[in-house]
């Protein structure tokens, strides 16, 4: 990766865990970096970044903040797997397509957009797959996250052009140090968890440095390689790994016993399908301890191809899982 002295980089959502590491990165090589991002961040002024608070949706806001740029990083999204439709389309499909157009009126010559492999999540196990594997029909989605986020997609690819080169990543269970979502959510969980179906599922996770590292490798490769243009890409750590021994190494990294108890994938499912009926006839907000996609996510197996990432982007993960769990130990014991 070399330096670019000379550029500006917009990154949406340049608060949150990735926006972070990859301004980090961006700030490492001398690019000039603005942030967007509805709240306030102080701590990104201390460190040189230009701050622009606004809102995705807002296509006159989008528009102020991506001009004098070279290259946008949209990372932000409305996360999650439950409210309302309209919510997340606005903001993930909404708000990516306000990001291409500001970045065709300011002749942004490189978009790399930050998606996920739950884009193509049909509930089924997903071992070793590529990206030639397809969207799922629109009925196959359990919730509007990954629905919105394949519809952005979309747009995405087909806005790649001469003028606009764009690259597709899609990071899957992104973790580390202060991490406040994953990591978090398993460790405050922790006595209440179940391993979900058989306990013999394999998954795939990256590292949130490597996550980064693939979008600058992306932004470079976008313009050594103009013919990648429009085209997703799995990033994991290339470690595929069973579900319940990673959520256990995280647990022990957080000073926390194993799991002990178990659930079958039809009773978790049945209690998500529950559930979300419930939560939805009360128009309750809060996010149900089980949905039907969350038992999904933790029964079934889904790990994948990184081969074009590699060979595209030049991609190796430089942090591995053993690596990043001694550094997540000594975070939270700290």
């Amino acid at each position: 990766m070399t330096e670019t002295k000379n550029e500006t980089a917009l990154v949406t959502g340049g608060g949150g865990f990735l926006g972070k590491a990859i301004i980090r990165r961006l700030l490492d090589r001398g690019t000039h970096v603005k942030s967007f991002a509805r709240s306030d961040y102080p701590e990104l002024r201390e460190m040189g970044v230009e701050v622009i608070r606004g809102d995705l949706t807002r296509a006159d806001e989008v528009m102020t903040a991506v001009e004098g740029c070279d290259v946008v990083f949209h990372v932000a999204a409305k996360v999650g797997v439950w409210g309302k439709y309209e919510d997340f389309h606005n903001i993930n499909v909404n708000g990516t397509q306000n990001i291409i157009d500001a970045c065709l009126a300011h002749r942004v010559s490189r978009l790399v957009y930050t998606s996920s492999p739950s884009a193509v999540f049909d509930g089924t196990h997903m071992e070793g797959v590529d990206e030639s594997v397809p969207y799922p029909a629109p009925d196959k989605y359990l919730t509007h996250y990954p629905k919105t986020k394949a519809a952005a997609e979309r747009l995405v690819k087909a806005a790649a052009s001469r003028e606009l080169r764009t690259a597709i990543l899609r990071p899957h269970l992104i973790w580390g140090p202060n991490d406040p979502h994953l990591v978090a959510r398993i460790i405050d969980r922790a006595s209440s968890l179940r391993i979900v179906g058989d306990g013999q599922n394999t998954i795939d996770t990256v590292y949130v440095d490597n996550a980064a590292d693939a979008h600058i490798l992306a932004a470079d490769a976008l313009t050594e390689k103009p013919e990648i243009s429009g085209r997703a890409y799995f990033i994991t750590q290339g470690e595929p790994i069973n579900a319940w021994e990673m959520i256990n190494k995280i647990l022990a990294a957080g000073g926390k016993p194993p799991i002990q108890k178990s659930i079958s994938y039809k009773a978790a499912y049945r209690v998500g399908a529950v559930l979300e009926f419930v939560y939805g006839t009360l128009g309750l907000k809060k996010e149900p301890r089980m949905t039907r996609f969350v038992a999904g996510e933790l029964a079934k197996s889904h790990w994948f191809s990184i081969d074009a990432a590699r060979n595209d982007l030049g991609y190796n993960p430089s942090v591995s899982t053993e690596e990043g769990l001694r550094r997540l130990k000594e975070s939270l014991q700290n």
